[in-house]
């Protein structure tokens, strides 16, 4: 593994970074969901090929593109998909509210597993949907499905749309087979369509397997709107490049004349990158998998020998660590105290929905150097109160 490559510190700061510019120089942000690595050198060298060419002109069909997502998409998850079932879209947000536009009627339901990623809330208020949540639940030391819940309150919401979040941010789980196929049966009897945000798929650690719930039947296939992207795995979230697999042409067609006008086609360089990323980038993502792994490790690690009180269930996937910090009942919320106290961003678990008080989501994907003094400031802050146990 090239730890060299992961281990550098480039400076962020005064790059127009969210993450890196709005809380100022003293803080160390460990927040919003991107990664302080360099992209790939095949990525960045297409990008500069393509900056070499002095004309920047619209964005055709690139029909070569459509078949390199494909590759990809069987090679890393066994999942052979046809080009013409592919919408390319600007990000992964604007997928899933350009499915809650088409698919939910004013005031239907809008179905999630709280806590969960942020703007699938605003997406449904985008919408004027009806926000129907079926909570996960915490069960042998990982989060679990609530079957039972999640098809009494199927049955009794009847929501038009499941928005499925796997891998699953922010509690890190991977989803089985088991767990895909009961989801998928339950919608499937009720008549629900799922729209499943599939973006850290190739962020899967050692012992476990991303499954796209769309591959698993015929029936699912048909009955699933998968949303997956470059951004996330390569570190290119700028570059705004996502995909939709759309299998059933009927729903293919909808979402067609819904975006008319208004889903824009990613760009050029965008293009470029993710051509260069799904084809010449293997190995670099394999060794940012051990990184992340060996980051994840270290996180938990630290954790359970000095903040016990602090419980973290390793993510299976993703870069991105749910902390619960209930038991310090921290003053006047855990997410402003590390901020205030130990000068340390990280993301707010309210805002993953109201299961989220007392929790904080922790993005690992740092240098390890950085991780270390994020959790020195921690610990520092920490010991400065009277923690309860």
């Amino acid at each position: 593994m090239n730890a060299k490559l992961f281990d550098q510190t480039i400076n962020r700061l005064n790059t127009n970074s969210i993450k890196w510019d709005l809380y100022g120089q003293e803080v160390l942000p460990l927040w919003v969901a991107d990664m302080d690595f360099p992209a790939p050198a095949a990525v960045i060298d297409a990008l500069q090929n393509r900056l070499n060419h002095p004309v920047f002109g619209y964005q055709g069909h690139d029909e070569q593109l459509l078949e390199v997502i494909c590759a990809w998409v069987e090679r890393r998850h066994g999942w052979r998909i046809d080009p013409a079932e592919i919408l390319l879209v600007p990000g992964v947000v604007t997928g899933v509210n350009w499915v809650a536009r088409t698919f939910g009627k004013g005031g239907s339901g809008y179905l999630i597993q709280t806590p969960v990623y942020p703007p699938f809330f605003q997406a449904a208020a985008n919408a004027g949907l009806r926000l129907i949540e079926a909570p996960l639940t915490e069960s042998g030391g990982r989060y679990e499905i609530d079957f039972d819940a999640f098809e009494r309150c199927v049955a009794l919401e009847k929501p038009e749309v499941f928005i499925l979040c796997n891998p699953h941010n922010p509690v890190g789980r991977v989803f089985n087979r088991k767990e895909l196929e009961r989801l998928g049966e339950i919608c499937l009897r009720h008549g629900v369509l799922i729209c499943s945000d599939e973006i850290h798929c190739d962020l899967v650690y050692s012992g476990f397997h991303h499954l796209p719930i769309a591959s698993l039947s015929e029936e699912l296939k048909n009955n699933t709107i998968t949303l997956m992207a470059a951004s996330k795995t390569f570190n290119i979230p700028g570059l705004h490049f996502s995909f939709a697999i759309v299998p059933n042409a009927d729903l293919r067609k909808k979402m067609q004349s819904m975006g008319a006008g208004l889903i824009g086609h990613p760009e050029i360089f965008a293009c470029a990158a993710a051509k260069a990323a799904f084809t010449q980038c293997d190995d670099w993502l394999a060794d940012l998998l051990t990184y992340l792994e060996g980051n994840r490790d270290y996180l938990t690690s630290y954790l359970e020998r000095e903040f016990p009180e602090i419980i973290c269930h390793p993510p299976e996937g993703t870069y991105l660590a749910w902390l619960d910090c209930r038991r310090l009942d921290l003053q006047p919320d855990a997410y402003r105290f590390f901020l205030e106290q130990a000068r340390v961003a990280l993301n707010d678990g309210l805002s993953f929905g109201s299961n989220g008080a007392g929790f904080v989501r922790l993005n690992f994907g740092c240098p390890r150097s950085t991780l270390a003094s994020a959790l020195e400031r921690m610990r520092q802050a920490l010991d400065k109160t009277d923690r309860k146990g």
